[in-house]
């Protein structure tokens, strides 16, 4: 970090907050564009905090590396003949003689989810000058970009639930902080927000479905280069979906006990399939392996820990197996929902993740009190949109629950799935005041 952050920074951060505010009229309506500049303003903020907090307090780790042995020596390539930034951007992870000069400094070369943040990276500093919290500002309006605008698609089924799914999207503060920055979390965190709206614009809303299916490859494209295990939850829960609306809208009920089971054999079919195919694409994350992946990293994560005196914590005692893992599909939920406690808080920035740990635990108990428990089934039996978030926040729940083993990391790893809980929240809770505001007949 130098000079130029001082200079150039404050020139992207205005330019950005301006076409906010000359776009703002054409994406928000008179309810929702009290929220666009805050979050806008609360991603952008996240991002200068990511880098400063890596450059002066970690001094290092993945954001730090991403720019001074990834960008920068794209950046230094394209001030040597442009053509082999490009190169060096488009690159397939082999080294080149021509270019070896420059891939050779990039750490995560070879390493192709990590060198996906380098390119983006890489994109963003040709516009930046190569400059750290300017290209994190530019990551952060990515991923602003995405979560907006699946804001808005949600809203096209509840418009008045404009503030708790604001709540949910831009102001959960561990989402504001690890997906902002140059990161991928940040990534893969848009490219599920984008992913998201494209289903919603081919299934649901049925218009303009070209440029939604090219969207939602694109999108597919950029999650399973990154974090294949994040679509590996995504798609079941999204076929879900779809298949669960198209069923409910079945108007006679002898058809539908007809083709409850034939349907239910298809979704479960459908998934397995994404999964198997997506998995097909890593031997470490195909069917077969996933339990030794999910143990292995697990155990890893959970050994560095100790050594280095991180905040680690246990399912207990079980083996990996199907049996194994089913046994502790609850505690793995419940440890990525709502821990670490405000006693298993071993540092600031773990105090704060406690606290909102804290928070969503006593936001769950207090929705459930207000009526959620009596809403919960009505909702699964009838509601496509509630199956589909509650079903992907759990599931990824357990997935990070299993396979972390490390509060540090699972504050991070867990941030997709915070969104999407926040957004089956305010559904049991809006349904729940529904009913209550029924007078009984």
């Amino acid at each position: 970090m130098d000079v130029k952050d001082l200079i150039i920074t404050p020139i992207v951060i205005i330019i950005v907050i301006g076409v906010a505010y000359a776009i703002r009229p054409k994406v928000c309506t008179p309810a929702t564009q009290r929220y666009f500049i805050p979050a806008l303003g609360l991603k952008i903020i996240g991002a200068l905090a990511i880098a400063l907090i890596y450059e002066f307090y970690y001094q290092g780790g993945d954001a730090v590396n991403y720019y001074y042995h990834g960008t920068t020596p794209i950046w230094e390539a394209f001030l040597d003949t442009p053509s082999k930034a490009f190169r060096l951007i488009l690159g397939n992870g082999r080294h080149q003689s021509e270019l070896f000069e420059y891939s050779s400094r990039i750490w995560y070369y070879t390493d192709l989810s990590s060198y996906f943040v380098v390119r983006v990276g890489g994109i963003f500093s040709l516009i930046t000058f190569n400059t750290w919290t300017s290209i994190s500002v530019l990551f952060a309006v990515f991923s602003f970009s995405g979560m907006w605008t699946m804001y808005r698609a949600f809203l096209r089924f509840y418009p008045l639930q404009h503030f708790p799914f604001a709540i949910a999207l831009f102001f959960i503060p561990s989402v504001v902080f690890w997906g902002s920055g140059m990161m991928k979390d940040t990534i893969t965190l848009a490219a599920l927000a984008w992913l998201t709206s494209a289903i919603i614009g081919v299934f649901f809303q049925r218009k303009h479905v070209f440029l939604y299916s090219l969207l939602a490859i694109t999108m597919v494209f950029t999650i399973y280069s990154i974090k294949l295990y994040i679509l590996m939850c995504f798609l079941p829960a999204a076929i879900i979906w779809v298949g669960f609306d198209w069923f409910t809208k079945i108007q006679r009920t002898e058809i539908r006990a007809i083709i409850f089971p034939l349907a239910l054999l298809l979704v479960a079919g459908l998934s397995y399939l994404a999964i198997k195919q997506v998995g097909e694409g890593s031997a470490r994350y195909s069917i077969e392996n996933l339990s030794q992946a999910a143990e292995v990293t697990a155990r890893w994560i959970n050994y560095v820990s100790e050594v280095e005196g991180g905040s680690s914590y246990t399912l207990g005692d079980f083996d990996y197996s199907l049996f194994g893992l089913t046994k502790k599909f609850f505690p793995a939920i419940f440890v990525s929902l709502f821990q670490p406690f405000l006693w298993q808080a071993s540092n600031p920035v773990m105090l704060i993740s406690a606290l909102e740990s804290f928070a969503t635990l006593v936001i769950t108990l207090w929705v459930f009190y207000r009526g959620g428990f009596r809403e919960f089934k009505p909702l699964l039996k009838n509601n496509s949109m509630f199956l589909f978030v509650l079903f992907f926040s759990l599931a990824f729940a357990a997935a990070v629950g299993f396979s972390t083993y490390n509060f540090g990391s699972l504050v991070r790893y867990k941030i997709p799935l915070l969104p999407y809980y926040g957004i089956a929240l305010s559904l049991l809770y809006h349904y729940a005041k529904r009913r209550q505001a029924i007078p009984l007949s």
